[in-house]
């Protein structure tokens, strides 16, 4: 198979890691196994069943990184984790012993969001210097216990797509400590926004209130100081819906009564919903994105179009790779396929 100079990285939920497919693993540079959660400020893990699909997936693919992904969405205990030279410490050696009893090949943090309190996690104003001193003794404690062990472990974070994160970190001075920053251009619209628009788009189309898409933010943080060569972007493989959207413009840029919630997985956009008479498939050709509209509820999505053209523009630009969330979303596996075409194979 042709070995390509950049990232295809997928997110698993650990009981997912037994449905990645043999193929799929070959496909894959990268597998981040989500989440592992702080707990008394170390790094908590009770999996050890992990470390057995681990192994059969890297005897498939011996090149296949696998790291361990702490945090996600609502997780707590970065900001007290971070906030002192001992915290940090303890967070890092458990770091340690975790790459002892698992064959992860690094740590990738997904704290969401320094300095911001979101969905009832701690923060601090000094998350913000804080952040960047973690990541320094991370990446110093992975070094050592690296020489030990006569490898290199990776380290990586997933970072909001936005300026709010810029400002919420010490970008410039942090990325040296990383091998990569996944950008999570997805969800990019939806959970806050009653406003109907794409969540993952690549450009932002005109006319458009929001001005956010993965394109923006390539360039929000390469103008921060992130080299380009250590962006990785994100896609969906899921959507997001709004309902009762006025029947105006095919449903987009309205604004409906709710905001866009967490739609149909691309495994059930096929299924029920693409091939749908009730719904009417729309490509924004600006935006790169396609969306669907049945005269009341308006869905946005990443589909094989549309991650061709985000695999080009990776190439294009010279950046690290693509990354998704997530595995079990799409049991069709035309999305990573197209990925792994456009990036790999073209």
């Amino acid at each position: 198979m042709t070995e390509s100079p950049w990232i295809l990285a997928g997110y698993a939920g650990r009981r997912v890691l037994s449905e990645v497919t043999a193929e799929d693993a070959l496909r894959l540079t990268h597998l981040n196994v989500a989440f592992a959660h702080i707990r008394e400020g170390a790094i908590s893990y009770p999996h050890p069943e992990t470390a057995d699909e681990i192994r059969r997936l890297k005897s498939v693919n011996p090149k296949l990184q696998v790291l361990l992904s702490v945090g996600g969405w609502g997780s707590s205990g970065f900001s007290e984790a971070a906030a002192s030279p001992e915290a940090r410490v303890r967070l890092s050696e458990s770091a340690n012993e975790i790459l002892e009893n698992y064959p992860f090949d690094g740590i990738d943090l997904d704290w969401e969001y320094p300095c911001y309190s979101v969905a009832g996690t701690s923060a601090s104003p000094d998350d913000k210097r804080n952040f960047t001193l973690l990541l320094q003794a991370l990446r110093e404690s992975l070094d050592r216990f690296g020489r030990e062990k006569h490898r290199r472990y990776m380290l990586t974070i997933a970072a909001g797509a936005d300026q709010y994160y810029i400002d919420g970190t010490e970008i410039d001075l942090i990325h040296p400590f990383l091998d990569f920053i996944q950008l999570m251009t997805y969800d990019m619209r939806g959970g806050f926004q009653t406003y109907t628009g794409h969540h993952a788009n690549l450009y932002t189309s005109t006319g458009d209130l929001f001005r956010i898409s993965a394109d923006a933010s390539v360039r929000l943080f390469t103008a921060a100081g992130v080299p380009r060569e250590k962006i990785v972007i994100g896609a969906a493989f899921y959507s997001r819906r709004w309902n009762n959207v006025p029947n105006v413009n095919n449903g987009y840029l309205q604004v409906a009564p709710a905001a866009g919630g967490y739609g149909p997985t691309y495994t059930e956009l096929a299924a029920q919903y693409l091939n749908n008479p009730a719904f009417t498939r729309h490509w924004d050709d600006e935006a790169k994105a396609p969306y669907l509209f049945d005269g009341s509820s308006f869905i946005s999505y990443d589909d094989p179009e549309s991650l061709t053209h985000k695999c080009h523009y990776v190439k294009e630009q010279r950046l690290a790779g693509i990354m998704f969330w997530e595995y079990s979303c799409d049991a069709t596996r035309s999305l990573l396929d197209a990925m792994h075409k456009a990036l790999v194979l073209e």
